[in-house]
Order: structure tokens, then sequence, then C-alpha cells
């Protein structure tokens, strides 16, 4: 049997690829959220559904690139539906990511920063340099451009980074200190910290920079998407994943196998 999988923001930009992306991986498009008035993809036509209530119940997973201020409610009602979620929206805050946790307790959540498998792949790497990269001689710096109309800044995947840096280090984000938006006389560069900066422009779909940088050598590793189709391959290879798992928060390490 075909699995059903929804879309809330069927009428977006990534609506539409992910629209596409799962029928061409065989699966039954069960309908989708959108913006009032918005046209569902005509090429893969599926109803618009009223509200996420609706959207869980018609579906057997749920795939949400949407808004940071949905995620919470989007998480609720996967939970009250007992229906798994795929969860690609950045810019969650605190209060949101606990929201998430709870209803992964209830149900299978894959919630990810960035479903690209070469961004994964970094970021593993990322934690494995960054253990063999003592703080007090290399610098941690992350670089990051997207187009003119991202929001949040940094990215999802940028913080995903400098999480693994912290990882490796065996300390936190939080507790390592970060750094961006230097302007002016800002002093000296704290030593373990975690330095951000982040480029908005033109279409640029992604692009991460990570920098180790010492007194005596500097150390690279560069992603970058051409085309935000890969983001809604990787999604839609999540949710065909998430069929039968245990309720728990995953994320694309368990997708792509790199995690037990």
């Amino acid at each position: 049997m075909s699995i059903r999988i929804g879309i809330a923001g069927i009428t977006g930009r990534m609506g539409r690829l992910l629209a596409e992306e799962a029928v061409a991986a065989g699966a039954t498009l069960a309908g989708g959220l959108g913006r009032p008035g918005a046209a569902p993809p005509g090429d893969t036509p599926a109803p618009l559904l009223p509200d996420a209530a609706a959207l869980f119940a018609a579906s057997d997973v749920v795939i949400d690139f949407t808004h940071a201020a949905t995620a919470a409610a989007h998480a609720a009602a996967a939970a009250a539906a007992g229906k798994p979620l795929v969860l690609g929206t950045s810019g969650l805050s605190a209060a949101d990511e606990a929201a998430v946790a709870r209803a992964a307790a209830q149900v299978p959540i894959v919630y990810a920063a960035n479903f690209a498998p070469g961004v994964n792949l970094v970021l593993a790497i990322a934690e494995r340099m960054a253990a063999a990269l003592p703080a007090e001689a290399y610098d941690a710096e992350i670089l990051e451009m997207h187009h003119r109309q991202k929001v949040d800044a940094p990215s999802g995947t940028a913080l995903a980074l400098g999480r693994a840096v912290a990882r490796g280090r065996g300390t936190t984000l939080e507790a390592a200190g970060t750094e961006s938006g230097r302007d002016g006389h800002c002093g000296a560069r704290r030593t373990g910290s975690i330095g951000f900066a982040a480029l908005r422009g033109g279409q640029v779909v992604g692009e991460h920079t990570l920098l180790f940088a010492a007194a005596s050598e500097q150390i690279a590793i560069t992603h970058r998407s051409f085309d935000r189709r890969v983001y809604a391959t990787g999604a839609v290879r999540a949710a065909l994943w998430l069929r039968g798992r245990a309720p728990g928060l995953y994320d694309m390490k368990h997708v792509l196998g790199m995690e037990e």
C-alpha cells in the first residue's frame, strides 16, 4: 500500500518541490495546507485541507517546512493524531523545540536543520574535527550565505554546525559562547568561543563554510546547495523511513544510517 504523505505549506516554493518528490518516490499525496487563495501544485494535484488536524487525519506522515510559529502546533497535532512528522522548519525557539520533544515522546519525528545528505556528512565531520583540534589553538568560525528573503540568522544549519563543534569539544554551544555581528571596537576574540557570520543577498540557495584557524594553519570545509530540491528529496526520504518507527526524536543521521 502506498504511503500517504501530507504537506504543510504545499502551495509554497518548498511545498511544491516536496509534492513533486513525494509523487516521484511513489507516495500518494494526501493533501496539504496552504495560504488562503493559493492554488495547489498543478502537476501534482492534492486537496487543500482546512487545518492541521484534518491534514494529519488524512495522512500517514506529514512533512512541514513552513514557519517556526507553527512548529509547536503542528507537533502537537501529530501527537494528537498519532502520526509521524518530518519537521524541516528553522528558527525554532527553545520553547518550540521543547514542544517538539514532548510530541516525540508519543510519535516518531524527524527534526533536522538541513535535509541534504551532504550537509549531514559535513556535520559529522565537523564534530570529529573539533574533537581533534583543541579550542585553545584553533578558533572555529562559521560563515553562511542565503537568499535575501531568509528571515532568520544565523541559519539553522549554521547553528547545527556550531553545536557539532561544541559536541566535539565536550561542551554545548551555549557554554562555549558565540560571537557574531562584530562591529566597531568589539575587543579581542574570546578563546573557545564559536563565531558566526551571516550574509544575505540575491537568490543563493545555501552556502556554509566551517573554518578552524590556528596560528600556523587554517582548515576549511564548505557545502554549497545549488537547488532546493535536495532538501525536498531528503525530507521525502525521511518520511518513507519514519513508517513503522517507534516514538522518538530522530534526525538525518538516523535516516542516513549514520547513527543507531
